[in-house]
């Protein structure tokens, strides 16, 4: 390797870190702000020079937030949400993928390429017969209205029949059924160990699907207890003329904080799940 060539590559390496710490500035930068803007006072927000630190900090906020407003309700909604949509949506999808994978059947080409056509469907179209559907079902403004359309999630659907038809070879099942194991001890047995990684992606896509939903919650819910996070703190906008921004701040922290710390516990699994199975047709 000549002396130029080392040089050039130096240069490259040096412009490649620089251009990622520019982009983790762009991209942690408003994650801080909301920090420290949840630690000002009111007077701070209308300060003509702003500054990176409060000048006192202080947590009050956070104080008001679970004094005078249904927080802890809020933060249990959207936990309960989340995890029956994880639970549920896991069965349903590894299921559903399941049968794609390793049963032939006649329709089966066509039903698989149907569901994943409905993708293309926007979201809007379908708002109308699905909340007609949950009024005919008296299903509105309980917990079942919100988790049940998070769980019925195409992706996971594509995601699990992909990546069990790449993981789970045909021998193994054969061997399997030779042995006397059921279909359904195939599934829970065999299937579903080897494909982890998958279930862990698909987890963690499903959870924060439905932590951070927004839209269907708002159509859904008509009570203040049935309320999530993003409706909760949305509500705080209701007077403009009185905005707490400190609250805010200290809500929007609040709930993107278990975002943050699953990402970050789990993101080998969640890498690992994405690359580990190849995704053929």
């Amino acid at each position: 390797m000549t002396v130029r060539k080392r040089i050039r590559e130096s240069y490259l390496k040096v412009f490649l870190h620089v251009l990622m710490l520019v982009g983790a500035v762009i991209v942690l930068l408003p994650f801080y702000w909301m920090i420290v803007s949840s630690l000002k006072d009111m007077g701070e927000f209308f300060s003509p020079k702003p500054s990176l630190f409060p000048d006192k900090a202080t947590v009050a906020n956070y104080v008001k937030l679970f004094r005078e407003t249904q927080f802890v309700r809020w933060l249990f909604n959207s936990g309960m949400v989340s995890v029956l949509s994880l639970v549920l949506g896991l069965v349903i999808c590894s299921l559903a993928g399941f049968g794609f994978a390793v049963y032939d059947f006649k329709g089966k080409a066509i039903l698989f390429w149907t569901v994943l056509v409905s993708v293309a469907i926007p979201e809007i179209v379908t708002i109308i017969p699905v909340f007609r559907l949950m009024v005919f079902t008296r299903m509105v403004d309980t917990y079942s209205s919100l988790v049940l359309p998070y769980s019925m999630n195409v992706f996971g659907i594509f995601l699990m029949k992909q990546y069990i038809a790449s993981t789970l070879p045909k021998e193994l099942l054969e061997a399997a059924r030779i042995d006397g194991c059921s279909e359904f001890g195939i599934y829970l047995r065999i299937a579903m160990p080897l494909v982890r990684p998958g279930l862990g992606v698909l987890g963690i896509y499903l959870w924060l699907n439905s932590w951070s939903g927004y839209f269907w919650p708002l159509i859904m819910v008509k009570s203040r207890e049935m309320m999530t996070l993003p409706l909760g703190l949305a509500t705080l906008y209701a007077d403009p003329w009185n905005l707490q921004y400190g609250m805010l701040m200290a809500g929007a922290f609040l709930s993107t904080l278990p975002i943050v710390i699953i990402f970050l516990t789990a993101q080998r699994q969640f890498i690992a799940g994405l690359t580990g199975g190849a995704l053929k047709a």
